[in-house]
């Protein structure tokens, strides 16, 4: 019985010492600098958001923010990275649609749990995608209706450019062939760029891409916008109209950015994060940017944050069955 108590005593104060612990290494945080690992290759919309955020977060914790960019495998090398990080504030995920909406259902073999793996911070920002014509119609289609009748008129002949099998791109336009019963020919990519390289050479007839992807063709009159695919305009592309309102209610496929870390960060730790990214969104110099890439501000705490991935597997995931993707 003395052994009993005895070791009941000390499993009792290992806890106690645990728990001091957390407390103290929260209370501490940050005492190093900080890495936010970004899904993406330097110089698209993830790594200029991340680094945004990142310098003015830097500014309320009072540490350096390093932007790690770990690209490959649609997001998912990134994400087993910060899953095997110490669950201790100090290595972040810039997750995305793709790595937190899509892969669940897109992969067979996911290396991660897209919600029990990961402790969410917030939600930074959400970046609608834009359906663009090129060369080959935007003379003939000025709305999505033309749009349809058009691929309609071609049988299975009309095609689509992505940036690649199972990115939101592609599957934007999966959702629009089952809610219109339209038939058209997938044209996967290796990148945005040379799909939409082919898209203003005529190659192909449209594409859904990435406001900030596309908003320089637009502009400059090569890429011809039909319809955005969030639920209200967005404030880049204030005189397209969005997908909803030309026919298809409900209609919503959104490019996203958000702060994750490892699932057993401690609470006090996620807490001083959520508030220092929050300010930063918050800042005129993020704001400003967020603008001209197109993106909306989200900020939400680490439970709405969860039900928002939780909401996103469900939305694409019936877009992923339909397009008959799969990745390993």
């Amino acid at each position: 019985m003395r052994q009993s108590f005895f070791c009941r005593v000390m499993h009792i104060a290992a806890l106690f010492v645990a728990s001091t612990l957390t407390i103290v290494q929260a209370q501490d945080f940050p005492a190093k600098s900080i890495a936010i690992i970004v899904p993406h290759s330097a110089g698209g919309t993830s790594d200029i958001l991340a680094r945004t955020i990142a310098a003015e977060a830097s500014k309320t914790l009072k540490q350096q923010i390093v932007v790690e960019n770990k690209g490959g495998a649609n997001g998912t090398i990134a994400a087993k990275q910060v899953v095997a990080a110490p669950p201790d504030g100090y290595t972040l995920l810039l997750a995305t649609a793709s790595t937190h909406g899509i892969n669940p259902t897109l992969y067979t073999n996911l290396p991660y749990d897209a919600v029990k793996d990961f402790k969410p911070i917030t939600l930074l920002a959400t970046v609608p995608n834009v359906l663009v014509v090129g060369r080959s119609l935007k003379d003939k289609v000025n709305n999505l209706q033309e749009l349809l009748a058009y691929i309609k008129s071609q049988g299975d002949k009309a095609n689509m450019s992505s940036s690649g099998a199972g990115t939101p791109g592609h599957l934007a336009g999966e959702m629009m062939k089952s809610a219109t019963k339209v038939q058209f020919t997938h044209v996967p990519y290796k990148g945005g760029n040379p799909a939409q390289a082919d898209l203003v050479g005529g190659q192909v007839d449209f594409m859904f891409t990435t406001i900030p992807g596309a908003i320089g063709l637009i502009k400059a009159g090569t890429l011809k916008p039909l319809a955005v695919t969030s639920p209200q305009r967005s404030p880049a592309l204030p005189d397209v109209p969005t997908m909803a309102e030309q026919g298809l209610p409900g209609f919503q496929a959104l490019s996203w950015h958000g702060i994750l870390a490892p699932a057993n960060t401690p609470d006090a730790t996620v807490a001083i994060l959520n508030k220092a990214f929050t300010q930063a969104l918050h800042s005129p110099e993020v704001k400003e940017r967020l603008a001209k890439e197109g993106a909306a501000a989200a900020d939400l705490n680490t439970e709405a944050f969860r039900a928002f991935i939780a909401k996103e597997v469900a939305n694409w995931s019936q877009a992923v069955k339909s397009s008959g993707a799969t990745a390993n």
